[in-house]
């Protein structure tokens, strides 16, 4: 049965990939809002150093974060003081003109002749800044006394494996939840094909306010809706919230595996025991397998000022194209052809990596199926004075290959507990994902 869903997972994804855009467009496609007007992709960091009070200038910037420590006195003692906000408060539309702009292409374009998925990262968690800015705002001060950051990347689906160079692109996105001191926001990414906009991507990411310095956890506006289709997606802000929870308690940083999943592992090991030998030490790789400890890449980044944030910290959306580029290149090796990537989820930003940083970058294949590649990447700083390292992030992608890839193998414990994470997010990926309007399961 699941092979059954794999083959039909595998099925809905070549046709993804190598269905003409005309045809795809015809399978479901979106009408951007007429009466709204767009925002330049060029303009969302100048907008958003507006909002905060920062200098494109590096030693203006360091200035400048020393000026916003007074604007803690704006803000909320408790988030019943603030104004509520509705939904399409927060709405907004990004165009990126890679058609009408040919000047913009350089930067986006890659050398398979699409749009580099790393780019996207990095403006989808800009926009996903300024969607939360426009939810907080208020018309009694120039500048927020919020440090609005990214929390977590819940996931990312595509609906479209292949991003032309040559169309145009629009970004919408809203908050769709609000907790105390945190917000939930929705973004959908179209392109243009013969003047009808259709789906390529639906992202859903948690944003987390803090004051001024970026210290501790502030406020934000509550979140009223309108009609029961907002209300639906509010309902579905708690679920995903419930659901992080969950995963998080199940995590097998804290507790054992599942009986099943014992058994897999188990059954792995037995089979790659040397059965010449009565020995547990004896071990052989099957064929068509890759031992997981040889399906590594590594990477090293020093953070220059130019990667910084509006907050003087290095942009989560650098980091996420340099991981994702990481895995890309690791998937690419490990299946011999060209990746392409299904889904990204959970990516927790446990701590902001500091300018001047040696960041170290360590992608992992650590679960294989069928055509698929799930990858994890791992990164960390190093404090050269003290020799210390400290983990920032974990990035999970999950890529499809052109053709059948080898069958990782773990071979030591925590091998093992890379692999059944790994199949874990998989498995969420397979029931999640759908593509072109064809849920896989």
């Amino acid at each position: 049965m699941r092979l059954h869903l794999l083959n039909r997972v595998a099925l809905a994804v070549h046709r993804m990939l190598h269905t003409p855009s005309s045809l795809q467009s015809g399978v479901q496609s979106y009408t951007m809002n007429e009466g709204h007007s767009h925002l330049h992709i060029s303009d969302v960091r100048n907008k958003l150093r507006e909002i905060v009070g920062v200098s494109t200038n590096w030693s203006d910037h360091q200035q400048a974060m020393i000026d916003r420590t007074t604007l803690s006195s704006l803000l909320a003692n408790r988030q019943e003081d603030l104004p509520s906000r509705r939904i399409k408060d927060s709405y907004v539309e990004i165009l990126l003109p890679l058609g009408s702009q040919p000047i913009l292409r350089e930067k986006y374009l890659n050398v398979h002749n699409s749009v580099r998925f790393g780019r996207i990262l990095e403006d989808l968690d800009s926009i996903g800044v300024l969607i939360c800015y426009s939810h907080t705002k208020s018309d009694s001060h120039r500048r927020s006394p919020l440090s609005i950051v990214t929390a977590l990347v819940d996931k990312i689906d595509m609906r479209r494996n292949i991003i032309h160079p040559d169309c145009d692109i629009k970004f919408t996105g809203n908050v769709s939840w609000v907790g105390k001191t945190s917000m939930e926001v929705k973004m959908h990414m179209f392109q243009n094909h013969n003047d009808i906009y259709s789906p390529v991507l639906d992202a859903t990411f948690v944003m987390v306010a803090r004051d001024s310095e970026n210290k501790r956890a502030a406020f934000v506006n509550p979140l009223i809706v309108e009609s029961p289709e907002e209300e639906e997606v509010f309902k579905q802000g708690e679920i995903n919230k419930k659901r992080r929870t969950e995963i998080s308690t199940a995590s097998l940083l804290k507790v054992a595996p599942t009986a099943d999943e014992r058994k897999i592992i188990h059954s792995m090991f037995l089979n790659t025991l040397d059965s010449k030998t009565v020995s547990f030490r004896s071990r052989f790789l099957p064929p068509k397998s890759v031992w997981m400890e040889d399906a590594k890449l590594k990477g090293l980044e020093i953070c220059h000022p130019q990667e910084r944030n509006i907050f003087n910290r290095i942009f989560g959306g650098f980091l996420m194209r340099k991981a994702y580029e990481l895995g890309w290149a690791n998937a690419c090796t490990y299946g011999g052809s060209r990746p392409y990537v299904v889904a990204v989820d959970d990516i927790m930003f446990q701590k902001p990596v500091e300018i001047g940083s040696l960041l170290f970058l360590s992608s992992q294949v650590c679960y294989t199926e069928g055509n698929y590649i799930q990858i994890r990447v791992h990164s960390e700083v190093f404090d050269p004075s003290t020799s210390h390292h400290s983990t920032t992030n974990i990035f999970h992608f999950t890529f499809f290959s052109e053709k059948e890839v080898p069958q990782i193998v773990p071979k030591t414990y925590g091998e093992s507990m890379l692999y059944l994470d790994g199949k874990r997010h998989f498995d969420l990926t397979v029931k999640d994902v759908s593509i072109n309007g064809s849920p896989p399961a």
